[in-house]
């Protein structure tokens, strides 16, 4: 009795010969070539009526599997190693390649199918809530940065303004201007910053006159650090400090200074 199918039911002679391995509930990797191949150009001899394009691969698939038949009556051919190579080795393997992309396909059109009800609203969000940065963690912002290392750092930009003092000079008197406050040292190291973007914690020190200006600069930095305006890293102990700004190029935020308990 023939078997009757629908062209449109499968994509190609690999579709086909699935369809068939799964109807006869007969293992991939042992497939009863006599059987299944009979059932394919049952299939197939009912064709003559289709496109010739789509007949041509179903035919090629039928020699195919007439190859594999025939083999299977022959002696079985032995590999290098000495194992005795399966005919049918090659047809497996494309079959499995063909069900493992049929399945991908069939999932992505399930997701495809999804997502038709989902609905997407374009952002309303205020200006301010979307300006808003969550708070700096601190324990993260200075994490592997100990007071030890500033520390050692300070003592040796002192140090380096000492040596430069001339011990004859030092003794004239001097006209000393107005000390800088912390609050004009903030803008001033944070313009710097925005113009260098990235720069030396040493050179930043070592650019001040005196010592109240090393001090107050000092300061300055670690009150930027504090609101997360800059970020310091240091890729080995006793080396210098890199500070970068954390802000993006172009963009200048109001500072948000608490200098109360600071500039006393």
């Amino acid at each position: 009795m023939a078997i009757s199918y629908k062209l449109d039911k499968f994509e190609g002679p690999l579709d086909l010969l699935l369809h068939l391995i799964d109807k006869n509930k007969v293992d991939i990797y042992d497939i009863p070539i006599v059987e299944i191949t009979r059932q394919y150009l049952d299939y197939v001899s009912q064709m003559e009526r289709e496109d010739l394009n789509i007949v041509s691969d179903f035919l090629v698939m039928a020699a195919t599997l007439l190859d594999i038949k025939s083999r299977m009556l022959l002696p079985r051919e032995v590999n290098e190693e000495g194992e005795e190579e399966d005919p049918r080795a090659e047809l497996v393997a494309r079959l499995l390649e063909y069900k493992r992309f049929k399945m991908m396909a069939l999932e992505l059109s399930d997701m495809e199918e999804s997502a038709q009800g989902v609905l997407f609203k374009a952002p309303t969000v205020p200006k301010e809530v979307a300006r808003y940065e969550p708070p700096v963690n601190l324990d993260e912002l200075l994490d592997g940065l100990t007071l030890a290392k500033l520390q050692r750092i300070f003592d040796q930009v002192l140090k380096r303004q000492q040596d430069k003092v001339d011990p004859i000079r030092s003794n004239f008197g001097t006209i000393k201007k107005e000390p800088v406050s912390l609050e004009t040292r903030v803008l001033d190291v944070m313009r710097f910053a925005r113009q260098h973007r990235r720069f030396s914690f040493r050179q930043m020190l070592e650019r001040q006159g005196d010592r109240l200006e090393v001090v107050v600069t000092f300061l300055a930095i670690l009150e930027l650090m504090k609101i997360g305006k800059i970020h310091l890293t240091q890729e080995h102990t006793f080396d210098d400090m890199e500070i970068e700004i954390r802000e993006a190029d172009g963009e200048e935020t109001e500072l948000e200074l608490d200098l109360d308990g600071l500039d006393g």
